[in-house]
């Protein structure tokens, strides 16, 4: 067993070895983020449908992970069929008014991510004194808790609280040129459509669908406002941004964005300095394979999705979650549709978690937090930049308190772009050519109103965690993690980056992942099988008849789930999903422990 007072390493997984087989969309992203953390390949990957990672060395038991798209038997065989069944078309097709496949690998990218976490957590197990672990993770389990979400909202006792209708950003120029848009503020909202001229019942009605679309993933506001901003220049429309306090972010493609990637790791890993007068607490619960964080404390300051996300993961692998709150509780408690009182939406990421009200604009109430962090493993947070630093709670203050503290930030940008704009989900898309890389060629590019960065950011959090603690079970130190949604736009693009130094067309072909019209519904192909399902009309037919008829012809396809609430019944889970003690749907947790 590898020691944490002997061992000698610079990155989490110097010294081991690892080899992949099975689906190259989740072994490839899978063995670049284990050699970034240090291991070396020992040799080519398999392709095949299932595979499964081995990694060995280091003083550590080999520890294994399977890699799968769902359960044999269920049709969902590569990353179409997972977003269709998943709901994940349904979500991203809202804004369009019908189901659309993402055309980016995301559920293959989430289940690859998961699978590092499911290995770096064995080995935090096994050097805590659990037995090695094998661990599963499957795209169906990552397409599920990708839209976790959005499937508690559906399933809660009250309807959304904004309208379910198409609709939604970018928003063009009168050049021509696509934008985001982004404020979170209604006054700065106001200022800016005022200073375009933009008529005042249009910008009340569009406040609300623009606010909510981050829960709703649609944006039904008024088409006067998308006939404004098409009236006006770009260099008029940012004037209006800067003087209401608004931001905007032209959509960049993936060309320009393969110009500046500078190859970073979307993670950050920096041993703390420590104190050798302060010895390192030690947890004292011994963890099992399948909860090998048992024992493990964890404080999280975040809000909306990113760090809540991310906690919430290291809750689902034994760690104890405390919660940092704003006094009278987090607002987004409250947010519609609820559960038994409880945002529905909430439940699905704060679930099972211990809150603690802490003013931290109160010296007092900081004092306090630091007694906290002096008594936990991981202080995690997404608070805005510099802020963590103004209050005397960044990694080397509370360092000073506990040397052995992994202390994790997950932000918008990592400093790592000097003009970027606010770090929010859609702004990331817009700034990276996430927008281009969803969407086919022949259509416009496009940001996803599924929050696809703050879901994956989330998991690459985590995952990040989980790497500072082997990194601090092998060196005895604390560790400084950070995380982005930078990041995990990099991780998502990064085939269609490659596709670009490549000399070949970044974006997939017209019509790629477009699901077909049935009588009653849509069904979705295998990429395989697209083009020639593409060729049968199966309007006519009842969903099932159109499958039949498909399969008939040697193609394969699944059914789309449009409607969210339906998924509780679908044989393609087996059950798998169910309800917390407020009543709220819970998707099961993203991998297996044996």
């Amino acid at each position: 067993m590898a020691s944490p007072a002997t061992t000698q390493t610079v990155r989490p997984l110097d010294t081991l070895g690892f080899g992949t087989s099975g689906p190259p969309q989740i072994t490839d992203v899978v063995a670049e983020h284990l050699r970034l953390l240090g291991a070396r390949s020992d040799g080519p990957a398999d392709e095949g449908e299932s595979g499964s990672v081995t990694l060995s060395g280091g003083g550590f038991e080999p520890g294994r992970a399977a890699v799968t798209w769902a359960n044999p038997g269920s049709g969902l065989v590569d990353e179409a069929t997972v977003q269709a069944a998943t709901g994940m078309m349904a979500v991203h097709g809202r804004r369009d008014g019908s189901p659309r496949g993402l055309a980016a690998d995301y559920a293959a990218t989430a289940t690859a991510v998961l699978a590092v976490q499911g290995l770096l957590a064995g080995l935090v197990g096994q050097a805590r004194g659990a037995a090695p672990s094998h661990v599963t993770a499957s795209a169906d389990r990552a397409g599920l808790l990708a839209v976790s979400q959005y499937l508690a909202a559906a399933g809660a006792d009250e309807g959304e609280a904004a309208e379910l209708a198409p609709g939604g950003p970018p928003f063009t120029s009168a050049e021509g040129v696509l934008f985001e848009l982004e404020t979170l503020d209604p006054a700065a909202w106001a200022g800016f459509w005022r200073a375009l001229g933009a008529p005042a019942d249009a910008i009340r009605a569009g406040w609300r669908p623009f606010q909510f679309r981050y829960a709703t993933a649609c944006a039904p506001f008024p088409h006067a406002l998308h006939t404004v901003t098409r009236s006006h220049p770009l260099p008029r429309i940012r004037q209006a941004a800067v003087v209401s306090g608004a931001e905007v972010c032209v959509l960049r493609t993936l060309a320009e964005r393969a110009l500046e990637a500078d190859g970073a790791a979307p993670w950050s890993l920096e041993p703390l300095a420590a104190d050798p007068a302060s010895p390192c607490p030690r947890a004292t619960a011994t963890p099992s394979a399948g909860r090998p964080l048992t024992g493990l404390t964890v404080l999280e300051a975040g809000r909306r999705i990113q760090a809540p996300l991310a906690a919430h993961l290291l809750g689902l692998l034994g760690a104890e979650i405390i919660r940092i709150e704003p006094p009278g509780g987090d607002p987004l408690r409250g947010m519609p549709p609820a559960c038994s009182g409880i945002s529905a939406r909430w439940l699905a990421l704060n679930r099972g978690k211990k809150a603690v009200e802490i003013d931290i604009k109160a010296g007092a109430d900081r004092r306090r937090l630091r007694e906290m962090a002096a008594e936990a493993d991981v202080f995690l947070h997404n608070w805005a930049p510099g802020k963590a630093a103004g209050l005397g709670l960044d990694a080397e203050d509370l360092a000073r308190v506990n040397p052995a503290l992994v202390y994790a930030y997950t932000s918008g940008w990592a400093d790592r772009l000097q003009d970027a704009p606010m770090g929010t989900d859609f702004m990331v898309q817009a700034r990276t050519a996430v927008g281009e890389a969803v969407r086919p060629g022949g259509e416009p590019p496009a940001p996803s109103l599924m929050t696809l960065l703050d879901v994956l950011g989330g998991l690459h959090g985590a995952e990040a965690v989980l790497a500072g603690l082997l990194l601090r079970e092998r060196t005895g130190h604390g560790v400084r993690v950070d995380s982005s949604l930078l990041g995990a736009a990099d991780t998502l693009t990064g085939p269609a980056l490659r596709r670009v130094a490549r000399g070949e067309d970044a974006r997939r072909p017209a019509g790629f992942r477009q699901p077909l019209p049935t009588a009653d519904g849509w069904i979705a192909p295998t990429d395989d099988s697209a083009r020639a399902a593409a060729a049968y009309d199966l309007r006519e037919f009842p969903t099932g008849d159109a499958l039949a008829q498909l399969r008939s012809h040697g193609l394969a396809a699944t059914a789309v789930t449009t409607d969210l609430a339906g998924l509780h019944h679908d044989t393609r889970f087996a059950g798998s999903i169910s309800r917390d003690a407020h009543g709220a749907p819970a998707v099961p947790d993203p991998w297996s422990f044996a």
